[in-house]
């Protein structure tokens, strides 16, 4: 009937606008509360020297002042500087306690930190048969009768915030291919964003005990 390809046409339309336009508009969202409430914080100072309003001028500042603490950080002196202020943060109370997750858990998805994630990997998780995405951390060498060398992966349970910390014999770890800003997307997607191709293979790359 022509009302019901009508509708199908239209419903078919509908819902892949749906799907286009809902990522774009979270996304403008979430943008858009981080702005208002760094913005909203130093806009006020502005409005005392100024006189006035100025819209976006105190978001600009702390963009200024992330990119300085950057150059700060890169800098042997610096560093040392920023290093010893984070040992005298450590002293706060609760402040101290907190403090060292949320570095240690952002620092991870870091390229410059040779201690954080360093590939995504299929493991068999949580029994024989079934297996999970994780990321491989790092590796452990377990001595006794028998020394065997296993691979340290986490597995996020509540998308990356929680998850299981597993040790796995080498030839248990398969390596996607995929880089690590690839696995955090298939891992916020739910596992929508995987390719429907992956060439894993039982190869670890030796020699990444923490150093």
């Amino acid at each position: 009937m022509p009302g019901s390809k009508v509708k199908s046409w239209f419903k078919v339309r509908f819902i892949a606008g749906f799907f286009v336009t809902v990522p774009v508009v979270v996304t403008a969202y979430v943008l858009w509360i981080f702005y208002r409430e760094v913005d909203g914080v130093l806009s006020p100072v502005y409005e005392q020297i100024v006189g006035r309003h100025v819209p976006g001028l105190g978001f600009l500042t702390a963009v200024v002042i992330i990119f300085l603490v950057g150059v700060i950080a890169t800098n042997v002196v610096g560093r040392r500087v920023l290093q010893w202020g984070e040992r005298l943060l450590r002293w706060v109370p609760i402040f101290g306690r907190v403090y060292p997750a949320v570095k240690d858990l952002i620092e991870a998805f870091s390229p410059r930190r040779r201690s954080g994630f360093r590939e995504f990997v299929i493991v068999e998780h949580p029994r024989e048969g079934l297996y999970a995405y994780g990321f491989r951390t790092g590796e452990v060498q377990v001595e006794g009768a028998k020394p065997e060398t296993l691979v340290t992966v986490f597995v996020p349970t509540n998308h990356l915030y929680l998850g299981d910390i597993l040790l796995v014999p080498r030839d248990g770890v398969l390596p996607t291919g995929l880089t690590i800003e690839e696995g955090i997307r298939i891992i916020l997607s739910a596992g929508t964003a995987a390719p429907p191709r992956l060439s894993a293979s039982v190869v670890v790359p030796p020699g990444d005990v923490a150093k």
